[in-house]
């Protein structure tokens, strides 16, 4: 088995001298994770965000606020022993690394406002890495229904916020690994950089010097007047923030007026979207399915129509959902809007935390020509991309949190109950992410990762999320959906298929 684990920079070069690497693509790969802040040791106190603590105030039992992801594993021929116990060595020896891993929650004094991250004592590696095997005779519908109810769990709150499975039992003989961690520790971007931490280039790992791999100092536990005292200074110096910023994010909204109102007649996004049956209250029960296309067959369709990657991704889905509701005879006639994420990251920022904001894309689902209506995604992801990178730089990520945890609990609970995502308008039918991966083949505790496909969130009035993480030369469309809302997400996995090649140049 390998799985050694992450040199820092320093001891790059004599990994890579070592080894033999020149793959450029490999290096790269190398240089992005042990260069990445996120892997310095950090046992300090840490506020969240205003923004990564809406994900955990907006949380409820039929709403779980965490992202994950289901990768294929093809292990050595000459595998021996037990694979559940070397991924468990593996995360003990690579929590130092990815101190992320090792936060949990202080709670503020009466709720009052965001807890802060400390550095648990202890992280129980047998609770957080678990092993299922699936019946007779595991197929992949088997594994995605196994993942499906695995990512309806909440995430236990006393405990760092995040869970692995190893899942064997497949008929094709690899193991399946599911991993879910919640999204107040992690955005899209945040996850890659993660997964830098804890897989390889190569099927024997990367080793550190001993004194490089020492265990993360837990942080002192806070007492209740620390906690007051960093949640008055985290909110006075957002509150001074946004005093100082006020005339940009002024002047900047004022420019923003007309040229917004053009743009959104391009795009199709003025007003609400249409009502859907995927747009309705949820219960908390979760369905997956995952499909994979060629990237480069990706890109051909980008380049035959001028357009880019995401376009076309969009374009995929918008012929899916537009085929799944007709054929319930529910297809509007005008377009579904989609809630894209934007990455409000800096080039080389990986630290775990949110940093994103949403723009909505209409996805021309009114044109039943699917060259046709790609060229309308394009022009409106344009336009929507244009409205929003004028309002990049004064959208926050972090936000004053007094009082915020009663009254965004109370809101998230009361929307749900009363059913009042059945009657408020949506502002958009579907989530379609994309994120750029690693290009080159990884391992994982010695096996190779063969397939990715990613899970994410739905919500209230959102009963589908469709995200997009490429790898090693292919996309991998993971479709999470409410069960209550899209009891079947195999329905619209093979119309994304179906999408994909009513595009391909001919």
């Amino acid at each position: 088995m390998g799985g050694g684990d992450y040199a820092p920079v320093s001891s790059l070069r004599r990994f890579t001298d070592a080894s033999g690497i020149r793959n450029p693509r490999i290096l790269r790969f190398l240089a992005d994770s042990t260069g990445s802040s996120s892997t310095r040791h950090d046992g300090a106190m840490k506020p969240l965000s205003g923004l990564d603590g809406l994900f955990l105030h907006l949380e409820t039992p039929a709403t779980p606020m965490h992202v994950g992801s289901l990768s294929l594993l093809t292990l050595p021929a000459n595998h021996r022993g037990d694979f559940c116990k070397a991924v468990r060595r593996l995360y003990a020896r690579r929590l130092a690394l990815a101190p992320v891993l090792s936060r949990t929650l202080a709670g503020m004094p009466l709720q009052l406002a965001n807890p802060v991250w400390v550095q648990a004592d202890d992280v129980d590696i047998e609770y957080h890495v678990q092993r299922v095997v699936l019946p007779r005779p595991g197929t992949q519908a088997q594994l995605e229904q196994c993942v499906g109810r695995l990512h309806s769990i909440l995430l236990d709150r006393a405990r760092p916020l995040w869970r692995v499975y190893v899942i064997e039992g497949l008929q094709s003989g690899q193991a399946a690994y599911y991993t879910k961690i919640h999204h107040a520790l992690v955005d899209g971007q945040a996850a890659i950089a993660l997964a830098r931490l804890l897989f390889d280039p190569t099927p024997r790992g990367r080793r550190i010097p001993p004194e490089a791999s020492s265990q993360v100092s837990p942080g002192e536990h806070p007492g209740l007047g620390t906690l007051a005292a960093a949640a008055i200074k985290h909110d006075a110096a957002q509150y001074l923030k946004f005093v100082r910023t006020l005339p940009d994010i002024v002047r900047t909204l004022t420019g923003l007026r007309s040229s917004g109102e053009a743009s959104a007649q391009i795009a199709g996004t003025s007003g609400f979207a249409p009502r859907t049956p995927l747009n309705v209250a949820i219960t908390g029960e979760r369905g997956f399915a995952g499909i994979s296309v060629p990237l480069d067959q990706v890109k051909a369709i980008a380049a035959a129509h001028d357009a880019k990657v995401n376009d076309v991704v969009l374009a995929i889905c918008s012929g899916a959902l537009r085929r799944y509701l007709k054929d319930q005879g529910a297809l509007p006639g005008v377009p579904l809007l989609a809630a894209v994420p934007i990455s409000l990251r800096e080039p080389g920022n990986t630290e775990y935390t949110t940093q994103a904001t949403m723009a909505r894309v209409s996805l021309a689902t009114d044109i039943a020509n699917p060259v046709r209506r790609l060229r309308a995604i394009r022009d409106a992801a344009a336009a929507a991309k244009s409205a929003t990178a004028h309002a990049r730089a004064i959208l926050p990520t972090d936000f004053p949190s007094f009082g915020m945890p009663w009254v965004l609990h109370w809101l998230a609970s009361l929307y749900g109950q009363a059913v009042l995502a059945n009657l408020v308008p949506p502002l958009a039918n579907v989530v379609i992410s994309n994120v750029a991966g690693p290009q080159v083949p990884l391992y994982f505790a010695g096996a190779r990762m063969t397939r990715y496909w990613p899970l994410s969130i739905v919500a209230h009035g959102l009963g589908v999320n469709i995200t997009v993480d490429s790898y090693a030369g292919a996309m991998g469309f993971g479709i999470t959906a409410a069960s209550s809302v899209v009891p079947d997400p195999r329905k619209i996995a093979g119309y994304l298929q179906a999408a994909h090649k009513e595009l391909l140049p001919r």
